[in-house]
């Protein structure tokens, strides 16, 4: 998958966040957007994942064939986590990923069972969502991005909310199951990213 930005930009009344983003995102590959807080890189990360509109130039999607994809079929194509996030939190864990599943398929033809042995919440699968730890509820929104078989992954801030146990647990789920994937993480934490070949610098663009 291939996705080039073209003199993107983004305004939010007279406020301007950045602009003239010319850049291209090619798989296989990881990507890190690097700035402050503040910097706009959770909004271009929205802006790339189709989620948000830029307000001056273009975002063009390419299978790997060069293919163009169309705008309103990119979400097929990507999976989205972010600390913003909402989960149907009324749902135990076993029925959320039985239903996100049923949209997109997991990744190895896994099963549901078989992604909650391998989150670790096994003992929490039946509970409601809403009685999870903030920690918990952040390891959800990885596993239903980072387990459905898309071929691109987008992570805003994936650690928020996450021990260190937990950094670890992501960590490995990066390692294992995203070799082969476009991959784009917003982040100022280099534990987040630090394994990501190539940097967009938000401040390049103010």
């Amino acid at each position: 998958m291939k996705i080039t930005l073209g003199q993107v930009g983004k305004r939010f009344q007279r406020h301007r966040i950045f602009k003239d983003v010319n850049y291209s995102f090619i798989s296989p590959g990881a990507y890190a957007l690097l700035g402050p807080n503040g910097s706009g890189k959770s909004t271009l990360l929205r802006i790339i994942a189709g989620m948000q509109q830029p307000s001056a130039g273009k975002v063009l999607y390419a299978q790997d064939n060069d293919r163009e994809i169309k705008p309103d079929k990119v979400f097929e194509h990507i999976s989205f986590c972010a600390p913003g996030q909402e989960l149907v939190e009324e749902f135990t864990l076993r029925e959320f990923l039985d239903f996100h599943f049923s949209f997109k398929k997991p990744l190895q033809q896994l099963t549901t069972s078989r992604i909650i042995d391998i989150t670790g919440l096994s003992a929490a699968a039946d509970k409601p969502i809403y009685d999870y730890s903030s920690g918990m509820k952040q390891r959800v929104k990885l596993v239903q991005a980072i387990f459905a078989n898309t071929p691109a992954l987008f992570l805003d801030e994936p650690c928020t909310n996450l021990d260190e146990a937990g950094v670890a647990q992501y960590r490995a789920w990066m390692d294992t199951y995203t070799p082969g994937r476009l991959v784009i993480i917003a982040s100022n934490d280099p534990r987040e990213y630090d394994f990501c070949s190539h940097h967009l610098v938000m401040e390049e663009y103010l």
